[in-house]
């Protein structure tokens, strides 16, 4: 290795971000997205991966549309939900086994009890089935809430049932969402150009994805406002 590829191999170490999903993909292929889904919903500290924007990006890479990456769309709607169920479950089976002694550390840098809050409001503010399904699309309440639902006794089999739903409409809904963009975009955008337009483009499904939440907020909202005005009539 000459003294320039060696500059340009140090350059890349260097450029590597682990909280951007091209270069996490870039880096670790269909391997890393498998392990991604696993860490983000299974262990807490995975809570700070980009499991959102790592979907979406997937997607694209699966259509060819990114210059040098190309990811199997099969192994991703296949296996992308298959191991964002499975940490889901042992999330909960931590919950459960271990209660409210798996929260139990000091507030840190990466650590806030309030995201355990959030949490275990959102399980208690929409239900059990309804929560697990809309979590999956809030990011960081979808790695707490799983072991909170096992401290709230939510029965393994109730959990699963939901798990897989909510796993499946979130996984392969923003990974199907990446690749239909994947296919067009290249049309009007340049590939060497990609990169500009990539970080809009995962915001915008990062909130399309998380528009079941907003419809649920909405629809409590109007029934609470009922309610009062039927107390007042």
């Amino acid at each position: 290795m000459d003294t320039a590829e060696k500059t340009r191999a140090l350059t890349d170490g260097i450029a590597f971000n682990p909280l951007n999903a091209k270069d996490l993909i870039q880096t670790f292929g269909l391997l890393g997205v498998w392990a991604i889904m696993f860490a983000e919903t299974g262990l807490m500290v995975g809570f700070f991966l980009p499991g959102d924007s790592l979907l979406f990006v997937a997607g694209i890479a699966a259509s060819g549309s990114l210059p040098n990456i190309k990811l199997s769309l099969v192994g991703l709607l296949i296996c992308a939900p298959v191991f964002a169920i499975a940490g889901a479950q042992l999330g909960h089976h931590l919950g459960a086994r271990y209660g409210r002694r798996l929260f139990a550390r000091p507030d840190s840098r990466l650590f806030k009890q309030e995201y355990v809050e959030k949490a275990e409001h959102y399980f208690v503010k929409f239900g059990p089935a309804k929560a697990v399904v809309l979590a999956r699309f809030i990011p960081i309440v979808r790695t707490f809430l799983n072991p909170v639902a096992g401290v709230l006794a939510m029965p393994a089999r109730q959990f699963l049932l939901w798990n897989i739903v909510g796993g499946i409409l979130w996984t392969d809904g923003v990974l199907l969402g990446g690749y239909a963009l994947g296919g067009q975009i290249t049309k009007v955008i340049p590939a060497e150009k990609l990169d500009t337009y990539l970080l809009p483009g995962v915001v915008v499904i990062v909130l399309l994805s998380a528009m079941p939440i907003f419809i649920a907020i909405w629809r409590e909202r109007r029934s609470r406002r009922r309610a009062r005005a039927e107390v007042r009539d």
